[in-house]
């Protein structure tokens, strides 16, 4: 890795969920013991604590069809501002979430960040859902539904123009990784905005290794390197049962690591972050302990 120091930021926001307890999400994965096992492939790891995030019982639900918007937005400025800290201090943000709303503050940090100095940032996003809803698409009107069509110009501009530029990465830089649950109206958004699909039938006819790679140079090419936005949800629920919104047919547990694996042999990461975790309906944090495993595997732990 570039960085010998990573800063750890929860993100402990479930507004933009349907269904609530991944707020308790950051807890969880400190549970599973991540700080100290980064610092023993040898980072220096500064836990930079939680953004400050609303809870569900304060306020009211708001637009029918982005619940929580406002709030949602806020949060999201205050983990922009504390990654793009982070960056210029010379450390990789590690961002533990939290719904998928979220990454819309961090991408807008380490984007901004670069931004800065004249350099861009491509995207990974694993995933089991494209996240690439709007206001006007979305069926449930949850948020977590819409971050990726944020981030490329075309979600609510309270978000999508966070640190007042949109979009914060081109959508030819985008690589949507494990995808296999994409609401009808979602579907013109994916094809038309030039972001590169790869499908779960992707990853079975072709493995995920060549999709992996080819992940890599979309999300590389013309940038400095990639943020790599991690839904738990991408992998199969038989080994990360405690999601916010579990779906059969994902990525295995050996995949999941492969992916990292392959993340980490780039050299190109610039950020990540981990979300999704809902621990009020895991098992005995099996799926906070998968991703601390996962994010030991993108920081550099190898078998030998």
């Amino acid at each position: 890795m570039r960085h010998s120091s990573i800063a750890v930021i929860g993100a402990p926001l479930d507004l933009g969920s349907g269904r609530r307890g991944v707020d308790m999400g950051p807890s969880a994965i400190r549970v599973a013991n991540l700080d100290a096992r980064l610092r023993s492939l040898g980072y220096d790891v500064a836990d930079l604590g939680n953004v400050e995030a609303k809870q569900a019982e304060s306020i009211p639900t708001g637009p029918r069809n982005a619940h929580y918007l406002p709030e949602i937005a806020l949060a999201c400025r205050r983990l922009a501002a504390m990654v793009e800290k982070a960056a210029r201090a010379g450390r990789f943000p590690l961002v533990l979430g939290g719904d998928h709303s979220v990454a819309v503050g961090t991408l807008s940090g380490i984007a901004r960040h670069y931004r800065g100095q004249r350099k861009s940032v491509g995207v990974i996003w694993v995933d089991a859902h494209a996240d690439m809803n709007t206001p006007k698409s979305s069926p449930s009107g949850n948020v977590h539904g819409m971050p990726l069509a944020c981030l490329v110009g075309l979600g609510p501009r309270e978000l999508a123009r966070i640190s007042g530029y949109a979009p914060k990465v081109d959508p030819k830089n985008v690589a949507l990784v494990g995808i296999r649950v994409v609401d009808q109206l979602e579907k013109p958004h994916v094809r038309k905005s030039g972001v590169h699909a790869f499908t779960m039938r992707d990853i079975d006819e072709r493995g995920l290794r060549a999709v992996m790679e080819e992940a890599i140079e979309i999300a590389c090419a013309g940038t400095e390197g990639f943020h790599l936005s991690f839904d738990m949800d991408s992998v199969d629920p038989q080994f990360a049962p405690g999601v916010g919104t579990p779906v059969r047919g994902g990525i295995t547990y050996r995949e999941a690591h492969l992916a990292m694996e392959i993340i980490n042999d780039s050299g190109r990461m610039l950020s990540m972050e981990i979300v999704e975790v809902n621990p009020v309906i895991d098992e005995v944090n099996r799926t906070a302990e998968l991703a601390v495993e996962l994010a030991m595997s993108a920081m550099g732990k190898r078998i030998l």
